[in-house]
């Protein structure tokens, strides 16, 4: 996305949201105009959240330390599977230190959603013991079983562990009949190309409600498709067969 079109969804979502979330997939740290694109949803006045998988974090620090961001969320567990195991340990050291430096002004999030998976064992072993080590905590405090922003480790700054849960693909068996879901509840998602989709795992636009670069939200928002699958999902029923393949699930 250009800085003019983020700039165009900024003036767009303004009167909806205070808030704005950089991600849906993508690493959010390689856009090559970061510093802009905060800087535009800074003016704004909206509370800036960014997920990322934290490879990046120590080459755009400077970036990161000078914005106001509210939340960083960092997926611990994206290390696993895209860095080599010898590297495991100095990137997570990097994110740790990150974390503690920045603490001070944003809400840092340590996300290890993986626990399902019992082939991550060894990785999270070392992840709790490089976060034990960097605050001083014990390994067993960290495995306690939370809710919400999950263990805190020191002042803005959380370990949040949670299952895997499957992305959501057509290809999927449709094993899901009836859930609850933030989709149009609370949030959408904006893609890159300017296509709105109900919710932040519609990555490929499969639910497809319109385009923010030639419409306005609030006519996409009043949309049959949309208020159907709002309906739907305040009704615990399933209205797109996208969503019967995704595993994320809330109460």
């Amino acid at each position: 996305m250009s800085v003019d079109e983020f700039r165009l969804v900024v003036e767009k979502v303004r009167p909806f949201t205070n808030y704005i979330y950089l991600h849906v997939l993508g690493e959010p740290l390689l856009h090559p105009h970061l510093d802009e694109i905060i800087s535009i949803a800074e003016t704004a006045g909206l509370n800036i959240n960014i997920t990322t998988n934290g490879g990046l974090l120590e080459k755009k620090k400077e970036i990161l330390l000078k914005h106001s961001i509210r939340q960083i969320n960092i997926s611990l567990h994206d290390a696993e599977e895209n860095i080599a195991a010898l590297k495991w340990t100095e990137y997570l050291n990097s994110v740790l230190d990150f974390a503690t430096e920045i603490a001070p002004k944003t809400y840092v999030c340590l996300r290890l959603w993986n626990t399902s998976n019992e082939e991550s064992a060894h990785f999270n072993t070392i992840c709790l013991d490089q976060i034990a080590k960097q605050f001083k905590l014990t390994t067993q405090l960290l495995n306690e079983k939370t809710s919400g922003n999950g263990v805190k480790l020191a002042d803005h700054i959380f370990l949040q562990r949670a299952p895997r849960f499957e992305w959501p693909d057509e290809s999927n068996p449709q094993t899901q009949t009836q859930k609850n879901c933030y989709a149009l509840r609370d949030h959408i998602a904006i893609l890159a190309d300017g296509q709105v989709v109900p919710c932040c795992l519609d990555a490929d636009a499969n639910m497809q409600l319109g385009n923010i670069f030639t419409q306005d939200l609030v006519d996409i928002l009043a949309t049959d498709k949309a208020k159907d699958i709002k309906k739907g999902f305040e009704q615990r029923k399933i209205v797109e067969p996208l969503c019967a393949t995704c595993g994320f699930i809330i109460d």
